[in-house]
């Protein structure tokens, strides 16, 4: 086995380890299912049903209901052929957005926004994204823009110890805008390849938090008009279709580019992923399945359909 075949096959057991409540529960609903063997039209509503309580919404579940019933209709099924075939279904409906989040080198520094609820683990997840892209090679700057708490200060510096990445921070309660300004200025001086930018987690329906957001983006843009390059959203999938009300707000303070998804391993709702995909079509970067430093991985929509479904 070569060490590029062991590295996937090992990431895809993380993965179905990280995500056991999602896949357990749509398996059982799967299992108890097709007892009887037959795709006939209670078997075929009760699948639908099944991807509902995934929260993967009543479109999508509708969608991949009729297509895996599509042929099929009145003929006695497997429970292996169903995975399998349920499995194409869904990674279908996620190859689309599974997009790796890919730093332009025209655009030094490239600068990723990063924004969120409280509670997403967004600060985390930036210090893991700075790991990876250290480790493609690329000189990584953080910025503590998230100045509402010291604890999310302190988490970065840490981040940035173990990561040999430098952190531009201020004390608690100094201006975000002007913080987010001169890590810019220090990234371009510095000639760093990516800033990551941390913000204060809010609520979706706080306005002046959002309207604090909104100052960001104006005042990177002072410095450099193409500013951010990359606006994520880090969503936490325990939240389930809350999610999508997440990401609508959002997107209407600030031009969202692409979607992380955490907390993957806490919840039995990681269908949440093929409705978001359906709802908005965002790329989705990362997807994290636990607390570890590499249990943020880039999204790989086969893998993640075969591990949600129990398909080989």
């Amino acid at each position: 086995m070569s060490e590029v075949t062991a590295e996937k096959k090992g990431l895809f057991q993380r993965l179905k380890a990280g995500i056991s409540r999602s896949a357990g529960n749509l398996s059982e609903s799967l299992t108890a299912l097709f007892t009887k063997k037959k795709l006939d039209e209670a078997a075929v509503r009760a699948l639908e049903e099944a991807l509902i309580r995934a929260d993967m919404g009543t479109g999508e579940a509708a969608r991949i209901a009729s297509a895996v019933a599509r042929g099929r209709y009145d003929e006695e099924i497997s429970d292996a052929e169903l995975r399998h075939v349920l499995a194409a279904e869904v990674e279908e409906s996620l190859r689309p957005v599974a997009k790796a989040l890919t730093p332009d080198p025209n655009c030094k520094p490239f600068v990723v926004l990063v924004a969120g609820v409280n509670g997403t683990g967004k600060t985390t997840t930036i210090g893991k994204i700075a790991k990876l892209l250290s480790h493609q090679g690329l000189k990584v700057l953080l910025a503590a823009g998230d100045t509402f708490r010291a604890a999310a200060i302190e988490q970065l510096l840490v981040w940035g110890k173990r990561t040999g990445t430098e952190v531009i921070a201020r004390e608690p309660g100094a201006d975000a805008a002007g913080l987010a300004f001169d890590a810019l200025e220090r990234a371009r001086s510095q000639r760093a390849d990516v800033l990551l930018i941390d913000t204060a987690g809010r609520l979706q329906n706080k306005a002046g938090l959002m309207a604090e957001l909104e100052k960001i983006v104006r005042v990177i843009r002072k410095i450099d008009p193409t500013a951010p390059h990359s606006v994520l959203l880090v969503l936490d999938a325990t939240t389930g279709q809350n999610a999508i009300s997440q990401v609508e707000a959002f997107r209407e303070a600030v031009p969202l580019t692409g979607l992380v998804m955490t907390k993957l391993d806490g919840t039995a709702k990681g269908g949440i992923l093929v409705a978001l995909a359906a709802r908005f079509g965002l790329p989705v970067h990362f997807i994290g399945i636990g607390e570890g430093e590499d249990d943020l991985q880039p999204f790989d929509a086969g893998r993640f359909a075969r591990a949600l479904t129990g398909a080989q």
